[in-house]
């Protein structure tokens, strides 16, 4: 993690992990994910709060943003699970979704990014908004923790028991399409639907609601 001070170091081997959705480090627990695709968990994703962390129409404040604002291709923006890199190398003014997590100071944390296809997977299957059925075209996830390996059923997972991150909770999803990190081709990236947990590939030059991640090595 990265302190106010700028320093980055490792959540230590006996901090342990809050229970999803409890308040961790700047944000909330999300949920872990393997960067080796292993189901061993490597790190912890956090979300950041929906009032200073996130932008859209749907959220306490901001409006919907673009991936990018010219259907052009934009070099190491192509991994699944690593949203941290994706985020890095789109941060500039042609990457408004990017371009607002990056410039994040939340909590003393400073190192939000626009979260990849993959990560925003694992805060729907453990966060789900409502109790609308899943999309089971979907759901099969090399990285998540526990690896998934099948798709999921309509009815599973089920809405999020946590109060605050149910629809209408202070700190909910809404049931509406975000921007992944996650480059497709030249003209599209992926976008994640909470409210069936869809992914589709869409023109970057789209406007959907974004929300902010950051990770702690495990």
């Amino acid at each position: 993690m990265r302190h106010p001070h700028g320093l980055r170091c490792a959540a230590g081997a006996g901090e342990g992990l809050p229970a999803i959705g409890e308040p961790y480090q700047g944000g909330y627990y999300a949920g872990s994910i393997s960067s080796t695709a292993n189901g061993v968990a490597t790190h912890a994703l956090i979300v950041a709060p929906a009032a200073s962390g996130a932008s859209g129409t749907l959220y306490p404040s901001g409006s919907n943003l673009q991936w990018k604002t010219s259907t052009t291709s934009t070099t190491g923006t192509t991994s699944p699970y690593d949203g941290a890199a994706n985020s890095s190398n789109m941060n500039d003014a042609d990457h408004p979704a990017a371009q607002f997590c990056e410039g994040l100071t939340i909590d003393g944390y400073s190192d939000w990014y626009l979260p990849a296809r993959y990560e925003l997977d694992i805060a729907y299957e453990n966060l789900k908004p409502t109790t609308a059925s899943n999309d089971t075209d979907w759901g099969i996830n090399n990285y998540s923790v526990p690896k998934r390996t099948s798709n999921r059923s309509a009815g599973t997972p089920a809405q999020t028991t946590v109060a605050v991150f149910q629809s209408g909770g202070s700190e909910a999803f809404p049931a509406t399409l975000h921007w992944s990190s996650t480059q497709d081709d030249n003209t599209d990236a992926w976008r994640f639907s909470f409210d069936t947990g869809t992914q589709r590939d869409f023109s970057k030059t789209s406007s959907f609601s974004v929300r902010a991640f950051r990770k702690v090595a495990l």
